[in-house]
């Protein structure tokens, strides 16, 4: 049977996953004043930052249409995976249901299975569930195996960011139901996470460094068994930050595998320069 993995473009895939087929990226729009932004192969994180570093308005992101995830379905692979945005985040999940739905009203009981899966997460929790799928996919298990275990997989994974700031998060809605943290005067970071797909505080810390302890302190507490899972841990623009959390998970613990990534587009947007976000 063979198999294509869809996410939408917050799925920050390495530069080498990029490069196999069987992943396809189906992107959003960024917006920043005026200016609209594919997030596609074409986005430039640097260039990307300094607009919005220059705007006096928080940049916004769209969701793509339904139409664009039916497209894609229209593939010949006759197993569909599609991995996509907390709901509470975003629409994109809605729109690849709603794609789901218009292929089936066009093309009927044609033998193509399509399982939409929403993230609980965003970013590195998107990579660590399409390499997780990708694994079983791998194995030749069934497919509706495979829809069971990822959904599995998905509950049980664990989300934190760190972020320089959360202005973007908040002036966009994204902290629904969270009071908003002010406490820069003081570098005071919060140390954030995700419950069900929605954003939580975690905890707090004085200083990047001391805040991105914390969550390593907090990962190691949640987590009994860590040598079944991968750790994924993106960044925004500072690979070096991704390292230090990655040197200090992997003083604590050992790890299936270890992958740092890039934020694309979406994730850069709300992430911020600087920011971390870490899976596993």
């Amino acid at each position: 049977m063979s198999y294509k993995i869809i996410g939408d473009s917050c799925l920050d895939l390495t530069a080498d996953l990029r490069k196999d087929p069987h992943f396809q990226i189906i992107p959003l729009t960024l917006q920043v004043g005026n200016t609209q932004i594919i997030d596609d192969e074409t986005f430039d994180q640097k260039s990307f930052l300094e607009l919005v570093k220059s705007s006096s308005e928080a940049p916004k992101t769209a969701c793509p249409s339904p139409e664009l995830f039916k497209e894609a379905y229209e593939c010949d692979e006759d197993q569909v995976f599609v991995i996509t945005l907390s709901e509470h985040l975003s629409g994109t999940y809605n729109s690849a249901v709603l794609g789901k739905k218009l292929y089936e009203e066009e093309h009927g009981n044609d033998g193509k299975k399509i399982a939409v899966l929403g993230s609980d997460s965003a970013s590195s929790g998107e990579l660590n569930i399409a390499l997780y799928v990708q694994s079983l996919c791998q194995a030749s298990l069934p497919f509706e195996e495979i829809e069971k275990k990822a959904r599995t997989f998905i509950k049980n994974m664990k989300t934190y960011f760190v972020l320089e700031s959360l202005d973007t998060l908040r002036k966009n809605g994204r902290l629904t139901g969270l009071q908003a943290f002010f406490a820069t005067a003081l570098n005071i970071k919060p140390v954030m996470g995700a419950e069900a797909g929605v954003i939580v505080k975690l905890d707090q810390a004085r200083g990047i460094n001391k805040a991105l302890g914390r969550m390593v302190e907090l990962a190691m507490k949640d987590t009994k068994d860590t040598r079944d899972r991968v750790l994924v841990i993106a960044h925004c623009n500072n690979p070096e930050r991704a390292e230090y959390v990655k040197q200090e998970m992997i003083k604590q613990a050992v790890f299936k595998d270890v992958i740092i990534t890039e934020t694309a587009g979406v994730a850069t947007v709300y992430a911020n320069e600087g920011g971390i976000i870490m899976t596993l």
